[in-house]
């Protein structure tokens, strides 16, 4: 942990909420948004979440799992997601996610007319907005909190 939390407080709401709360609110009410308002398929979803998580290394990021309805994907989905290129477990849309989203985080000045070709072919112009916030929040929160020892000192509620 690289930010000193005062004794009793839960880190991720100290850090978002207490420190900065102008900036700290308005990014949670963002990275909520992106669940809360998604149009996006759960598996296509899940592939560009859990590639950026990947990337990032944001261990609580890793062992996050969206649920819609009371549905998750399957446990060896994130297994699926790392060998995205080859695995026969993604329709052609959750590939594109899983590829998106390694781009977006690795490269971006690599996105040729032949990727946007094919991104095009599946996505319309509003999911690859869609698409691109989300993945620019779970880039840039999940790396803030890896990067400040926060996803080391917060669990799932599940766990």
């Amino acid at each position: 942990m690289h930010i000193d939390i005062p004794e009793g407080e839960e880190p991720i709401g100290y850090v978002w909420g207490d420190m900065v709360p102008g900036i700290g609110m308005a990014a949670a009410n963002f990275s909520l948004s992106v669940y809360a308002h998604t149009t996006l398929g759960l598996r296509e979803f899940e592939a560009a979440r859990l590639r950026i998580a990947q990337i990032n290394g944001c261990m609580f990021c890793l062992d996050w799992r969206t649920e819609r309805d009371g549905v998750k994907v399957e446990e060896e989905f994130a297994d699926a997601v790392t060998r995205w290129r080859t695995t026969d477990a993604f329709d052609e849309r959750t590939r594109l996610a899983a590829e998106y989203a390694e781009r977006y985080a690795l490269d971006h000045h690599g996105l040729d007319d032949e990727f946007w070709g094919r991104m095009t072919a599946r996505y319309s112009q509003r999911e690859i907005v869609e698409l691109s916030m989300s993945i620019g929040s779970w880039l840039a929160f999940g790396r803030l909190n890896h990067v400040l020892g926060l996803d080391s000192v917060c669990v799932l509620p599940t766990h």
